[in-house]
C-alpha cells in the first residue's frame, strides 16, 4: 500500500529524502537546484508553475519516491509544445489549464523523472500521478523530458508517448579538442577552426567553475540573461537572486564559460551544469554581437571541458539543427502524456501516431546526411 503527498514547496521535504530518491547523476532534478527556483521566486505561482511535488510513501510512513511536480496556468518554459492540443481543446468548450506537468522548469534537459529508491516503486509513483490528476480533476498529466525507460512505464499505464530531437556531442575518448576535430571531414575542420579563430579576436575566453564565480559574474550575467529574453520577445522567468543561490548549494557542479574584454570588461557568458556523465548548456547571454562567440561559448568550450574532464557527452540545449556540422549528432527524447478528456486523447493519440514515424525519420536522415564526422561524410 502507497500513499501520495503533494508539497507546495520543496523545503517542505529535506534535502537527505529528497536526493535519496533522486540520485546524484542529474543535477537538474536535485533538492538544489529545485529549492534554488522556488526561494529565488522563479518557478511559483507568479510565473504559472505552482509546486505539488509528489512524495509517495509505503506502508510504513517511509518515502519510497518523489517527483517535481507543478500545476500549471499556461504552457510556457516547457519546451515540449502543446499549444495546439490546448486550443483545440478550448475551441471545443473544455478547459486545458490547470495541468500538472512532472518536469524541471524552464530546462529541456533529458533526465529522471520517476525519482525512486527501488525501480520496483516507480509503476506505483506513475499511479499516484493518474490519481492526482484525477483527483485534482486537471485536464492533464505531462512528463516532460523523461528517460526512455520511464516514458515506456508510463506508456504501460495509459500515458500517451511522445518523441523529440536534441543535439548531443559525445565523448569517443579524445585526448585533446584536436583529436576531435581530426575525425571531422576536412571542410568541418576548416569551418570550426575559421569560426573559433573570429570569436577570439581581441578577447579572453575560459571557464569559470564553482567558487571562481562571484557575485560579480552573477549580478553580469543576469543582465546578460535579461538582454537575450528581450531580445527574443520571451518572459524572463529566473531571477536575479537564482544565480548565487544556484552557486551556493551546486558548487563544483556550475560551470560559466566567460569571454572577457582584456581589461576585464565581461562580454558574454555561457552557463552550464555538470552531471555524472554530461554537461548541459543552459543559458547564454551577451553585451554586444560578436561573431561566432555562441558558438565558442556554447559548443567548442564545452566540448573541450568535457574532453579536458573526461566528461562523457555534452548536451547543448533544445533545438538548433546548426549543431550538427559543429559535431553534435541528432537524439531522440521522450515525453508522455496523460489525458483525461476521452476525445482530445484520442485526438492527440492520432497525432502522435503520425508524428513519430516523422521525427524518427527525420534522426535517421540527419545523422546520415549531415553528419560531419570522416566515416559518414562524402568527401574528406
Amino acid at each position: 500500500m502507497f500513499s501520495l503527498t503533494l508539497l507546495p514547496r520543496i523545503a517542505d521535504i529535506t534535502p537527505g529524502d529528497w536526493d535519496a530518491c533522486a540520485a546524484d547523476d542529474n543535477p537538474f532534478v536535485s533538492h538544489a537546484f529545485l529549492s534554488a527556483l522556488e526561494e529565488s521566486g522563479s518557478a511559483s505561482a507568479r510565473t504559472g508553475w505552482l509546486p505539488q511535488h509528489a512524495v509517495l510513501r509505503d506502508d510504513t510512513g517511509a518515502i519510497v519516491g518523489v517527483a517535481p511536480l507543478y500545476a500549471k496556468s499556461h504552457s510556457y518554459g516547457e519546451y515540449v509544445f502543446d499549444h495546439g492540443w490546448a486550443d483545440a481543446f478550448e475551441r471545443a468548450g473544455g478547459s486545458y489549464y490547470p495541468k500538472l506537468q512532472c518536469a524541471v522548469p524552464f530546462s529541456p534537459v533529458p533526465g529522471p523523472r520517476l525519482l525512486a529508491r527501488d525501480p520496483a516503486h516507480r509503476d506505483a509513483l506513475v499511479s499516484a500521478l493518474i490519481r492526482a490528476g484525477e483527483d485534482l480533476d486537471v485536464s492533464s498529466v505531462h512528463v516532460t523530458f523523461c528517460s526512455g525507460d520511464e516514458q515506456d512505464a508510463l506508456g504501460a499505464q495509459g500515458f500517451l508517448k511522445r518523441l523529440g530531437i536534441q543535439f548531443h556531442w559525445s565523448n569517443a575518448g579524445y585526448p585533446t579538442f584536436d583529436d576531435f576535430l581530426g575525425t571531422l571531414a576536412s571542410r568541418k575542420r576548416k569551418l570550426i577552426r575559421k569560426e573559433r579563430a573570429r570569436a577570439v579576436e581581441g578577447l579572453r575566453i575560459h571557464p569559470l567553475r564553482g567558487a571562481e564565480i562571484t557575485a560579480r559574474h552573477w549580478d553580469v550575467f543576469h543582465r546578460f540573461y535579461r538582454a537575450t529574453v528581450d531580445k527574443r520577445w520571451g518572459q524572463a522567468y529566473l531571477t536575479r537572486r537564482f544565480w548565487p543561490l544556484l552557486g551556493e548549494r551546486l558548487g563544483e557542479k556550475v560551470v560559466l564559460m566567460w569571454a572577457e574584454e582584456p581589461d576585464g570588461t565581461p562580454v558574454a557568458g555561457a552557463l552550464n551544469l555538470l552531471g555524472s556523465d554530461a554537461l548541459y548548456g543552459r543559458n547564454w547571454g551577451a553585451a554586444r554581437e560578436v561573431p561566432f562567440l555562441h558558438f565558442e561559448l556554447c559548443y567548442y568550450q564545452a566540448i573541450a571541458f568535457a574532453i579536458a574532464h573526461g566528461v562523457a557527452r555534452v548536451e547543448a540545449g533544445a533545438q538548433g539543427q546548426h549543431k550538427v556540422s559543429r559535431g553534435y549528432l541528432p537524439v531522440a527524447t521522450f515525453s508522455a502524456h496523460w489525458i483525461a478528456h476521452e476525445g482530445l486523447r484520442e485526438a492527440v493519440g492520432a497525432f502522435l501516431a503520425r508524428e513519430r514515424p516523422v521525427v524518427l525519420r527525420s534522426i535517421e536522415e540527419i545523422a546520415e546526411e549531415a553528419s560531419p564526422y570522416r566515416e559518414v561524410a562524402a568527401q574528406d
